[in-house]
């Protein structure tokens, strides 16, 4: 098992931004509430699938105080000017039985398209294959071209069906049917 509630790692986007991938403290509330104010409302509902301006009390309770035996939640963070800036983060719910669990990413808007969905779902595979989960599922807007290609690109065994305009997908963790050698371990 991997101790989620106490990872850590140094990695980097495809761009050379050297980011730190960690789990989410209740501390990151400030950091999330600016991350947050820089989604455009195209972001934001992709992310919540409905507009919102503002995260609640609620949300922030929900988004940072995580119960670690279901809820594996992850930061990317970067420094500017000597400071910890969150950009981005992912996270995952699994059901009553552990083995499967349902992501969530959001990335702030400066930072798209360099790679942090995809790093974030690297470091989710790892943890979530070490503890046991066997599928991650994930809802996606069919007009959230870029998600789908982080999944199409990570190498994961998918299953995909249409709902109307949300597309569900179901991405096997199985070691053995990755296509991807860098999800291996």
């Amino acid at each position: 098992m991997i101790d989620a509630l106490n990872y850590t790692a140094a990695d980097e986007l495809r761009d050379g931004t050297a980011v730190t991938i960690r789990t989410i403290r209740k501390n990151d509330r400030a950091g999330l509430l600016t991350a947050f104010e820089h989604l455009d409302q195209e972001s934001v509902y992709t992310r919540f699938f409905t507009y919102k301006r503002e995260l609640t009390e609620m949300d922030l309770h929900e988004l940072t105080e995580v119960n670690p035996k279901r809820v594996v939640a992850l930061v990317v963070t970067t420094r500017i000017s000597g400071e910890e800036k969150l950009i981005g983060g992912g996270r995952y719910c699994a059901d009553v039985t552990l083995k499967s669990a349902e992501l969530a990413f959001m990335t702030d808007d400066a930072y798209r398209g360099r790679g942090i969905a995809s790093l974030v779902l690297q470091h989710l595979v790892r943890i979530g294959r070490a503890n046991g989960v066997a599928i991650f599922e994930a809802d996606v807007l069919a007009q959230n071209q870029a998600m789908l290609a982080v999944f199409r690109r990570s190498g994961l065994p998918m299953k995909k069906r249409a709902d109307g305009s949300i597309i569900h997908l179901n991405l096997s963790l199985d070691p053995d049917q990755l296509s991807s050698p860098m999800l291996r371990n």
